[in-house]
């Protein structure tokens, strides 16, 4: 099975867009159902070009007595119904329609909840990322999952940051490259401490963390050093521009934590673990017979969209490993998470096709190889909203090519 990726606005007010994306030649449509705040092109869609989502939303109505502490907001740039009006639309042509459920990236309910989210070794509040150590959080999502599931009706679910966000983040003007941080920096800042967290590590952590960050050594100031540009690879498959360490540097996170690493990787898979078990509890038991598809990285020190998953997940249908980067190093990644995977379990490759992806047909054709001689036995396409129409025949063109 192949997935295109749209949002709400995409479908509702355009009734071209249905037959657009059926003539992808994909079986299914990933309905963002709940939503970070964003920034969209509408390339197609007859009343705007560019559409502000300011805050985070839930695009199915809201009904008061299923939530607790924690409810979402609701769109008031598209109808709040949206995901029922678009499922509707795309069903009527055939397409399957699985609901694409951002679960603890939210900006909104992190900034009007300030003790929930996750807090860097600093005290830093990462207010886009709620932190699964909370109960309040762990039945937000449980809510969100079971009103998608009863008030949607989807044929799928599709669960991103199925665990804590971390350090990196595309937020409004971002501002945090020229502190050279370098990959392993990314994971140490990546560590939560709020005040759910803390007490579960080892209890010399926090001040390592900072001094591995600053360079420096507990109770001692930082020594000034030098260091040349370098290129690093970050987990997600992205290349950033860092500084090449000097040779006091930890080059890994485990480097840096040396003997308080397996503890602390411990507490940190178990947050993940945590939530999505009690997910898949509710879904199961809400809708016993909807697949559901994890976005999911074999790193145990992952953090954001996808979350870590070092010991695979059985109750998963679908595990779905990001393609963003540097193909080679996407289909190690893919490997990895076949090596995990059940027998029957499928394993799907988060394809970009947008930029900076050349709109090359031939260029996806190949890429889509590399990653079918990884595992993957699906591609998940992200974006068919966002893309242009030359983007899109390209997608058509890749998939006929693969077929």
């Amino acid at each position: 099975m192949n997935v295109a990726y749209v949002y709400p606005w995409d479908i509702v007010g355009d009734p071209s867009a249905p037959d657009r994306l059926a003539g992808l030649g994909v079986e299914a449509v990933a309905l963002a159902a709940s939503y970070h705040s964003t920034r969209a092109a509408t390339p197609y869609h007859p009343s705007h070009r560019v559409l502000d989502v300011p805050y985070p939303a839930f695009y199915l109505p809201i009904r008061p007595s299923s939530w607790s502490r924690l409810v979402p907001a609701s769109p008031t740039w598209t109808p709040e119904d949206a995901y029922l009006q678009a499922r509707d639309a795309l069903k009527a042509v055939g397409l399957q329609v699985h609901a694409w459920t951002v679960l603890t990236h939210n900006s909104h309910l992190g900034t009007a909840n300030p003790d929930l989210v996750v807090r860097n070794a600093f005290g830093d509040p990462y207010p886009y990322s709620l932190c699964p150590a909370h109960e309040d959080v762990l039945e937000y999502c449980e809510h969100l999952v079971e009103e998608i599931l009863t008030v949607g009706e989807p044929d799928g679910l599709i669960l991103e940051a199925c665990g804590p966000m971390g350090f990196g983040h595309q937020s409004v003007h971002e501002k945090t490259s020229g502190a050279d941080w370098t990959p392993a920096d990314s994971d140490l800042l990546s560590l939560c401490f709020c005040t759910a967290c803390a007490d579960h590590y080892p209890a010399a952590t926090r001040d390592r963390v900072r001094a591995a960050i600053d360079r420096t050594h507990p109770a001692h100031p930082p020594a000034t050093t030098h260091s040349a540009q370098s290129i690093s690879t970050t987990h997600a498959g992205t290349t950033t521009v860092g500084t090449t360490p000097p040779s006091t540097q930890p080059l890994t996170i485990e480097e840096a934590l040396g003997e308080l690493t397996d503890e602390v990787r411990a507490v940190r898979v178990d947050l993940s673990d945590s939530l999505r078990h009690r997910l898949i509890a509710v879904a199961r038991r809400t809708a016993p017979n909807t697949p559901i598809t994890l976005h999911a990285n074999p790193n145990p020190w992952a953090a954001g969209a996808f979350a870590p998953l070092p010991s695979g997940e059985p109750g998963a249908d679908v595990l779905v490993a990001n393609c963003w980067g540097e193909p080679a190093t996407d289909a190690t990644r893919l490997a990895e998470l076949k090596d995990l995977s059940t027998p029957g379990q499928r394993i799907g490759a988060y394809v970009l096709a947008l930029p900076p992806r050349p709109a090359d047909a031939t260029v996806l054709a190949d890429q889509l190889r590399t990653y079918a001689k990884a595992g993957a036995t699906e591609f998940h396409l992200y974006h068919a909203g966002l893309a242009s129409p030359q983007r899109l025949a390209a997608i058509t063109e890749a998939l006929r090519q693969h077929a």
